[in-house]
C-alpha cells in the first residue's frame, strides 16, 4: 500500500492542539476528499468542526479525533539503519528517497501518535478500499476529544450514525478488548486563616487536604480481574495563601481511572465524603467498556479514555491504533511508518471481515 508521507508531514505541520483544530479540519476537508467521495462538515458549537467522509452511505466508519494537546511540536523525520538513526530533510525528493530506500522511518512531533498517525492510516485504508471499488464506509474525524469529548457528543445528535465505528487510538495495532472509565470530581476544602505562627487558633486547608489524600490513599478498591487497579490522580491543585498565613481554601480537581468492579464505588467514596468543610462536586466521566474484537488480531486491555464511549449512534465499536500510548502526550512523541503502514492494511482488512458479515449466504 502506497503511503504519501508529504501530505502525512503536512498534517503534522498544523497546529491543532485544542480550540485550535478549526485550521487543521479546513486543510482536511480541502485535502483528503477524492472524486468518489463526500465531505460534510459539523458545527460543534464551540468554534471547532467535525467532518465525515462518506463513500456511499458509511455503515462502516473509521473515526479519530482532529485535536492534539498542548504543547505544539514540530514534525521531523528519521530514518533507522544498522548503524542508527539519522535525521531526513524534510523535502520532497528527501522524503522520497528516504521511503525507497527500504529503512523503516521515525516520525517525531505533536499528533504523530495521538491522533493525527490513526487519521493518516485510516486514509490511506479508505484511499485502497476505493480502489477495490468499495462503499458504505467513512471517515470521521472528531474535534475536541481531549477535553471532553465535545465533537463526539455533538455528533451523535447531529448524525444517525451507523452498523460499526473503529475508533483509532494508539494501542499498538491490537484490538482493545475492554478500556477503563473516568470519573472526575471537583473537591474544595475549607480551612480558617489565621497567623502561622499561631496555628492553634485556625485550620490550615492544606493540613485537611493532605488528610483527604492519606484517606483516599488508605482506600482499597475492588480489584477489577479484567482492567485491574482503580488509579487516580490529582490535578489542577490550587491554594493560593501567602506562606505565614493559614490557607482558608484549597481546590483541586480528582480524576479516577475505573473499572467495571469499582466504577459506582468510586462515585460512592466521594458522595460519603462530602462534609460541611468538604465540597465534591461531581462532574461525569464515561464507564468502562468492552469492544468488539474480531479474529486474527492481538488483543489488549487499556487505561485510557477515548471518543468511542460517547458514539452511542453506532451499534458497535471497536478500538485500535498505531503507535504506544506510552510515548503518546510527551514531549518525544514519535510512531514508525512501519507501524502506520500495519495499521492501514488491518483496517482494510477489519472492514472485509465486517462486510462479510452483513453479506447474505451463498445460495
Amino acid at each position: 500500500m502506497d503511503l504519501d508521507l508529504n501530505l502525512f508531514m503536512q498534517m503534522l505541520g498544523i497546529d491543532s492542539t485544542s480550540s485550535r483544530e478549526r485550521d487543521f479540519a479546513g486543510f482536511l476537508a480541502g485535502s483528503l476528499p477524492t472524486a468518489k467521495c463526500s465531505v460534510s462538515r459539523y458545527e460543534v458549537g464551540d468554534g471547532t468542526e467535525n467532518l465525515l467522509l462518506s463513500w456511499g452511505k458509511p455503515e462502516i466508519v473509521f473515526c479519530s479525533h482532529l485535536d492534539t494537546v498542548p504543547p505544539y511540536i514540530p514534525p521531523t523525520v528519521w530514518k533507522e539503519t544498522d548503524r542508527g538513526v539519522t535525521q531526513v530533510e524534510d523535502t520532497p525528493e528527501a522524503l522520497a528517497q528516504a521511503m525507497g530506500s527500504g529503512a523503516d522511518l521515525i516520525i517525531k512531533g505533536r499528533g504523530s501518535c495521538d491522533a493525527k498517525g490513526q487519521i493518516f492510516a485510516m486514509y490511506c485504508a479508505c484511499r485502497q478500499l476505493e480502489t477495490e471499488g468499495c462503499t458504505g464506509f467513512g471517515l470521521l474525524l472528531l474535534a475536541g476529544e481531549e477535553t471532553g469529548s465535545f465533537g463526539a457528543k455533538s455528533f451523535r445528535t447531529a448524525h444517525p450514525g451507523g452498523r460499526v465505528v473503529i475508533v483509532g487510538e494508539p494501542t499498538d495495532n491490537r484490538m482493545v478488548s475492554a478500556s477503563k472509565g473516568t470519573k472526575s470530581f471537583q473537591v474544595t476544602i475549607k480551612g480558617k486563616s489565621f497567623h502561622s505562627g499561631y496555628p492553634q487558633y485556625g485550620e490550615s486547608a492544606v493540613e485537611k487536604f493532605v488528610d483527604f489524600m492519606n484517606r483516599l490513599r488508605d482506600t482499597e478498591f475492588p480489584e477489577d480481574p479484567i482492567l485491574g487497579k482503580t488509579t487516580w490522580n490529582v490535578g489542577k491543585l490550587s491554594s493560593d495563601n501567602p506562606q505565614n498565613i493559614l490557607s482558608p481554601e484549597l481546590s483541586f480537581r480528582l480524576y479516577f481511572r475505573t473499572t467495571f468492579t469499582g466504577d459506582c464505588e468510586v462515585c460512592r467514596l466521594m458522595e460519603s465524603w462530602k462534609a460541611e468543610d468538604v465540597q465534591i462536586e461531581a462532574f461525569g466521566g464515561d464507564t468502562p467498556m468492552g469492544y468488539k474484537v474480531l479474529d486474527g488480531f492481538e488483543t489488549a486491555t487499556v487505561s485510557f479514555g477515548s471518543d468511542a464511549p460517547q458514539l452511542t449512534n453506532f451499534q458497535e465499536k471497536i478500538l485500535c491504533g498505531p503507535g504506544s500510548i506510552l510515548v503518546a502526550h510527551t514531549p518525544f512523541e514519535s510512531i514508525r511508518l512501519s507501524d502506520i503502514r500495519q495499521a492501514a492494511d488491518n483496517y482494510v482488512k477489519m472492514f472485509r471481515l465486517l462486510s462479510a458479515d452483513t453479506e447474505p449466504p451463498k445460495k
